[in-house]
């Protein structure tokens, strides 16, 4: 599996704003945004239909579309931070000129629905993107968290990463690249070719998601013959107002058990405010408390 890393962000860089799932209904957000990364040294390009709305989603799935091939194809675009989450990605994956994708390498950023694309964009154009903060909720808050913007910079400037689990559900050694993201999103790809051809370690994280949900997304992801036979290592993050935390514990020790792989949790993958930044497809390793990236 040929795997290619975009250039690391640097000070100067044009960042382009799109929405390719959910619509933008607060336009001030997006600007602050916008303000934000002007105000660190960096150009703003925002999509040409970035502020439109269809139904739950930004526009049409063809302007959408649009907006990202748009933003790979500039050759002004040094990265692409998505506006938002919601829904809407997985209508696009079979309309992608993976091609340009691949022949475009550039910094992606999003989290949430934004994951089907990480996912697809490096099984089939091969590039690292990255599970990360965007504009909407992160970078356009008015309160903005400095633990997720450092974690953002220290990941897209190219630094090494070292991250400290609060929790070992099975300890040991492992090694291969960064797949996962968002559970839900990741499960709505099954059916589908989207599984790495090489062993990873899965990340993963979910918002509003009961146990037994949770226990379903999981359940039908082993019971796919790649992934079990690929994944080396399970880094678990937030799965926030599922209810029943002890019930949680008690599946993703029963998870790890079935894998029988090295199993930790407690990072800061997630919806809420303070989150780290995870390159995804870059290679990683588990080693015993610690999940180390580069």
């Amino acid at each position: 599996m040929d795997i290619t890393e975009p250039k690391h962000l640097t000070k100067g860089d044009t960042i382009g704003i799109i929405a390719p799932a959910g619509s933008v209904l607060d336009k001030n957000a997006i600007l602050r945004a916008g303000s934000f990364f002007e105000n660190r040294g960096y150009k703003v390009l925002y999509s040409p239909h970035l502020f439109n709305q269809n139904k739950y989603m930004s526009d049409t799935d063809d302007n959408r579309l649009s907006d990202l091939l748009w933003a790979f194809s500039n050759n002004d675009i040094n990265a692409i931070v998505c506006a938002r989450g919601g829904y809407g990605t997985l209508r696009l994956i079979d309309k992608i000129d993976y091609n340009l994708i691949k022949n475009n390498p550039k910094i992606f950023c999003g989290y949430s629905d934004i994951t089907i694309l990480s996912a697809m964009f490096l099984k089939e154009a091969g590039l690292i993107t990255y599970s990360a903060p965007m504009c909407r909720s992160d970078f356009g808050a008015e309160e903005k968290s400095k633990f997720t913007i450092d974690n953002f910079f220290k990941a897209v400037e190219g630094n090494s990463l070292k991250f400290k689990a609060e929790k070992i559900y099975k300890k040991g050694n492992s090694k291969g690249i960064t797949f996962g993201g968002n559970l839900a999103s990741i499960q709505s790809l099954c059916g589908i070719d989207f599984i790495p051809d090489e062993d990873f370690i899965f990340f993963t994280e979910d918002l509003n998601e009961p146990v037994y949900k949770i226990d379903k997304m999981f359940t039908q992801l082993l019971h796919i013959d790649k992934f079990r036979n690929n994944v080396k290592g399970i880094i678990l993050g937030d799965f926030l107002d599922s209810g029943y935390p002890d019930q949680l514990e008690e599946l993703f020790s029963e998870v790890s058990k079935k894998l029988n792989v090295p199993t930790l949790g407690g990072f800061k993958i997630t919806h809420a405010k303070d989150k780290i930044t995870v390159p995804y497809g870059k290679r990683a390793k588990i080693d015993g408390e610690y999940f180390i990236i580069g």
